[in-house]
């Protein structure tokens, strides 16, 4: 119950953080602009809390926390006193209109940076991707990729850790042509290039992982069954497992590795077993019997609440990155282009079908994700919410009616031609974009139901 709460409650802080800082954007500019605003609310719905400023905007915090708006003096709403029309929406010129409708998408966007600044002034760590062994006749076994190397860079791009050879990797999903590929022999300056032909590369795959489409299981250190935590009244704990046990066997059965623990206890559901565990050097029994639980498909399987002790990676596997003030500002900008491109382009993928629409996610996705990404500290949160924003300012700049995009769409018309877009005609396209953002939305949290 806790971590539903936990999980809700971080969900809604995000999606805060978001709509506040995207309906700000609004908000400052329409003022710099000369146009009164109404209401600036985060969330829908019935207002929980609201205070208006001396300009005479309300300011609203709604009780449905899943979006906001700015609403403006606009003529085509509600009648508009003589001695206010100067300061309407409507009657703002079209280079005003683009910029109020540009600036939501483009506070995200200097979130995003600002966000990735903070990241990257903290410093940047990660592990390199050293190839632990490669499956055969794989696309990397006929490249001549060999265990023991270390992937250095993606097609001319750098690639120092496991998260930018998969995000460099994952440019190429569904494409054609040559990947190329440089690698750094073991205890050797020696480069070693190659080449991978491509053709509609993980096309239509789920949930692609594109270094084990490659064929390349990457080196990590050997995960022991050590138990890191034990779940208050979990059968591990009425058994008096510890952290910090290490499982040596099961019911006579040596254990090698996390993975040898797991699937014993998940095959034997109610069923008591003896276990042999080091305790501070110290062998010792314990008998436990794991509760009986079912997975998505009905299948009975076995639990008894431990988590595994991650393993420490050595030193020379860990790359380190230290930025100062300057330095941190230009990553982080390189950074939040490098992902709005990246949106940019899995968008016209989905849409092209050489991504799966499967891998679009709703809200259930984002709470858990959200959620996790807190688990795993402060600043695998921040990276989540640094990269939702960017998505959010990428997808409301598409040229869609009811999105930023749209609007700007209409405003650039009428600076061009001099005329404005036919009202009937708005009010068609705005109804067509309501339902395929309504439809987008509607599919978006069908593909989180089936991952449940």
């Amino acid at each position: 119950m806790l971590d539903i709460l936990q999980t809700v409650l971080i969900t809604i802080a995000t999606l805060a953080i978001l709509v506040a800082v995207h309906e700000f954007g609004h908000f400052w500019m329409a003022r710099r602009c000369g146009v009164k605003v109404l209401r600036f609310s985060v969330g829908f719905g019935r207002p929980l809390l609201k205070w208006t400023d001396r300009s005479g905007t309300e300011f609203v915090v709604a009780g449905i926390p899943l979006g906001g708006y700015v609403k403006m003096l606009d003529e085509r709403e509600a009648p508009v006193a003589d001695e206010l029309l100067s300061q309407a929406f409507n009657r703002a010129t079209p280079k005003s209109r683009i910029a109020i409708a540009a600036a939501g998408p483009l506070a995200n966007i200097v979130l995003a940076i600002f966000v990735y600044w903070l990241i990257f002034l903290n410093g940047v760590t990660g592990v390199a991707p050293v190839v632990a062994e490669v499956a055969a006749d794989s696309l990397a076994a006929r490249a001549g990729i060999v265990a023991g190397q270390e992937f250095i860079a993606v097609d001319g791009k750098s690639t120092p850790t496991w998260e930018t050879l998969q995000m460099q990797l994952l440019e190429r999903i569904g494409e054609e042509g040559d990947l190329h590929l440089s690698l750094k022999y073991p205890d050797s300056d020696l480069i070693y290039e190659s080449t991978v032909p491509l053709n509609g590369w993980m096309q239509g795959i789920e949930e692609p992982n594109p270094v084990r489409e490659l064929g390349v299981t990457l080196y990590m250190p050997a995960l022991l069954a050590k138990l890191d935590q034990v779940m208050p009244d979990s059968p591990a704990e009425r058994a008096g497992l510890q952290s910090g046990d290490l499982v040596l066997a099961v019911d006579g059965n040596e254990v090698a590795n996390w993975s040898e623990w797991v699937d014993y206890i998940r095959d034997v559901p109610e069923q008591s077993v003896t276990l042999l565990i080091d305790r501070d050097g110290q062998q010792r029994k314990l008998q436990i019997t794991p509760e009986r639980k079912l997975d998505e498909s009905a299948t009975a399987y076995g639990y008894v609440g431990v988590s595994v002790a991650m393993p420490e990676w050595p030193k020379s596997m860990q790359r380190s990155v230290e930025y100062g003030v300057i330095g941190a500002a230009a990553a982080a900008v390189d950074k939040t282009w490098q992902m709005s491109a990246f949106t940019l382009t899995s968008i016209k993928k989905m849409l092209t079908g050489l991504l799966s629409p499967k891998n679009l996610s709703g809200p259930i996705t984002i709470a858990k994700v959200a959620s996790s990404s807190v688990q795993y500290g402060f600043y695998s949160w921040l990276t989540f919410l640094a990269l939702l924003s960017v998505s959010l300012a990428v997808l409301n700049l598409l040229p869609i009616p009811v999105l930023d995009g749209g609007h700007i769409v209409y405003a650039f018309f009428e600076w061009v031609t001099g005329k404005p877009v036919a009202e009937q005609v708005q009010v068609w396209a705005n109804q067509l974009g309501l339902v395929m953002v309504v439809f987008v939305m509607v599919f978006a949290l069908y593909n989180d139901v089936l991952r449940l």
